[in-house]
């Protein structure tokens, strides 16, 4: 059976926009979609203020925004197959929980206040970081649609080729399924204390960093199949800032975060984190399990 995917809702004006995109996204996968409210309100605000209800005012509050976001979800795809779903847990529990029988999970960026922005910020970073599926979260502006894109092209960041399957693959489906090629760029640098002021070796160092990126780019693509449209690229500079700025005219941004085996808590590496932050477009970080040294 196709796995669900997952999408946060709060009530939020950019978490009804994350709906929007997961249910272009959840057609586009043929897959069905669930609308998720997770919140532990109760327990800080006391049962005793909605006693007289008979039933807790947050879950009311609950109930209403994911039959909301789930109408809204149907009225874009009739035919879908949608699912609401009230979570009496912390959001970043039960998202990360929700994500072990999913194929993927869509967050927004922002929330409903500006506490709440705070919030759901830390929310999805934290869901990106723990998750054992793929975490998008919507930076930028996304035009409420997962396609057609704006811009029509999926962009890759490329790490290191023996952990950069998950991503890979991942990446290539989406431009695949979007109809739209693929980006697959690797950063370099060549650090300050390879430089020299000897003519004749000005440029030795930074092509020999070039040239060891082309071949980090090729060894992470070696398994794409030979029909896919994929376009190779390296680029000089930092990889967190390369790819924000090549997030501009890209329509989805893909990036791998290491799962170490044995290590608990958030791991999410410093370029996902950074790009997070500052994407100008969705990110989805795509979870790549690597043994612990």
């Amino acid at each position: 059976m196709d796995l669900p995917l997952v999408v946060g809702v709060d009530g939020s004006e950019p978490s009804l926009r994350a709906v929007d995109w997961a249910a272009d996204e959840a057609v586009l996968h043929g897959v069905p979609l669930r609308v998720v409210y997770a919140s532990l309100w109760e327990r800080y605000e006391g049962g005793s203020l909605s006693a007289d209800l008979g039933k807790p005012s947050e879950e009311v509050l609950a109930e209403d925004v994911v039959e909301h976001a789930a109408r809204r979800a149907l009225a874009r795809h009739p035919d879908m197959k949608v699912t609401p779903v009230v979570l009496p847990e912390e959001p970043e529990y039960g998202l990360v929980h929700e994500g072990r029988t999913a194929s993927a999970v869509v967050v927004g960026s922002r929330g409903r206040s500006g506490v709440a922005e705070f919030l759901l910020g830390s929310v999805g970073l934290s869901v990106a970081a723990q998750a054992d599926c793929p975490v998008i979260v919507l930076r930028g502006s996304h035009d409420k649609q997962a396609v057609p894109g704006a811009h029509g092209r999926v962009l890759l960041g490329v790490g290191e080729d023996e952990e950069a399957a998950p991503a890979v693959r991942f990446a290539v489906d989406e431009a695949r399924r979007r109809g739209v090629p693929l980006e697959a760029v690797r950063a370099w640098r060549c650090p300050a204390h390879e430089t020299t002021d000897h003519p004749l070796m000005a440029g030795e160092p930074a092509r020999l960093h070039r040239e060891r990126a082309v071949e980090a780019l090729e060894a992470a693509l070696k398994e794409v199949p030979a029909d896919a449209d994929v376009r190779r690229r390296t680029v000089e500079g930092h990889a967190r800032k390369v790819l924000a700025d090549l997030s501009r005219g890209a329509d989805l941004l893909v990036v791998g975060a290491k799962r170490r085996e044995g290590r608990f808590g958030m791991q999410l590496g410093r370029v996902a984190h950074a790009l997070l932050h500052h994407s100008a477009c969705p990110v989805a970080v795509v979870p790549q399990k690597v043994r612990a040294q």
